[in-house]
């Protein structure tokens, strides 16, 4: 299933210096604005230690792992709802994503220049959101004439729906708060999926920080995106996008070892991935076997037959079971045969609800 996160940012907080650390792409990274006009595309692996150890089990021919998509999206402006800068291609690229993350300027340095002459994080946060905050206004005030007759006559209980959750939503809103921040059933997020709010998207935060920062637990700037972060419910990520793109440079290796003398043991990138993860609720399911290892991402509560619709439609359509077992269990058996003498394998139906760690084999018939 393909899931997009979108790296947003003012101009010159380390957008694309950043995406080129993701991807180990060549991508423009300039001293100015607007450096990034088109979304520049990033298909990343997912890290996963567990498709390691598979491989050692299964000796496939060939190996697959989970991936995510990251698109570096122009940087934003004050009146970009307004289309200041590129503000209208901004907004619209961020309609087709799953996530956002937006990076944050958490550094001094006078040889890079602010848009707004000086670092303030909170401003700069402040800034973007609330130019997220106008679109969606927008989106709200041109659907409400168009229901208000049918809401207001109540014969469509389905429009007196519709109508009321808008006006909520506005009026949360102009208090200048996110959708995310509001408590939303099960009913009312499946009604406002088509809208591609903005400001209902999850949020990540990446503080982009000096080197010496990276384990400044007093970096003020620092502490004022977590703050914020979680008055929203977010998440913070601490990354040096300068040292991700350097330790894409090195081999393995001189990788780790150039980790080690900055006093970190797992990359920004792979925090910044898992975390993209988690808020997504994201998990992953495996198949096995000679010819290949795969990894899959699936949605946390998804059931045994939509998992097998993501290898293939039919594998939905004709599901009769699931041959399952867990990773730890094979791990700790060391072999499927040895698996299967414990006990381990199962064979589950259509309702069996998938879990992180389960290794697949769909039997099905068209």
């Amino acid at each position: 299933m393909g899931l997009t996160a979108g790296i947003v940012g003012l101009p010159n907080v380390g957008k694309s210096t950043l995406f080129n650390a993701i991807t180990k792409a060549n991508v423009l990274a300039a001293n100015y604005p607007f450096a990034t006009i088109e979304p520049n595309v990033g298909i990343v692996e997912v890290p996963d230690k567990r498709v390691d150890k598979l491989v050692e089990i299964y000796k496939p021919k060939k190996v697959i792992k989970t991936s995510f998509e990251f698109r570096d999206i122009a940087g934003l402006v004050r009146g970009a709802s307004k289309g200041e800068g590129l503000g209208n291609q901004f907004l619209s690229h961020i309609r087709t994503t799953d996530a956002i993350v937006q990076v944050v300027r958490c550094f001094e340095d006078d040889e890079v220049i602010h848009v707004d002459g000086n670092v303030n994080p909170l401003r700069d946060i402040e800034t973007i959101l609330i130019e997220l905050i106008f679109a969606d206004i927008e989106v709200i005030e041109k659907r409400l004439p168009k229901i208000r007759k049918r809401a207001q006559l109540k014969t469509e209980k389905e429009a007196v729906y519709e109508y009321d959750l808008l006006n909520k939503l506005l009026e949360h809103l102009k208090d200048e708060r996110p959708i995310r921040s509001y408590d939303l059933n099960k009913g009312e997020k499946e009604l406002i999926k088509n809208y591609a709010f903005l400001t209902a998207k999850p949020m990540i935060y990446v503080c982009n920080v000096a080197e010496e920062d990276l384990n400044n637990m007093d970096n003020l700037y620092i502490k004022q995106v977590e703050e914020h972060a979680k008055k929203e419910l977010a998440d913070t990520v601490i990354i040096s996008a300068k040292i991700e793109q350097e330790l894409q440079e090195l081999g393995l290796e001189e990788r780790q070892e150039y980790m080690k003398e900055l006093g970190i043991k797992t990359s920004g990138l792979d925090q910044l991935i898992h975390v993209s993860y988690e808020t997504l609720g994201l998990k992953t399911f495996f198949t096995g076997g000679e010819q290949e290892v795969r990894a899959w991402t699936f949605r946390a509560g998804m059931k045994a037959p939509e998992c097998a619709g993501i290898i293939h439609s039919d594998f939905e359509k004709g599901f009769i079971r699931a041959e399952t077992i867990h990773y730890d269990d094979l791990v700790n058996a060391g072999s499927e045969a040895k698996a299967k003498e414990q006990g381990k394998f199962r064979l589950e139906g259509k309702n069996y609800i998938a879990k992180d760690g389960d290794i697949f084999h769909f039997r099905f018939n068209i």
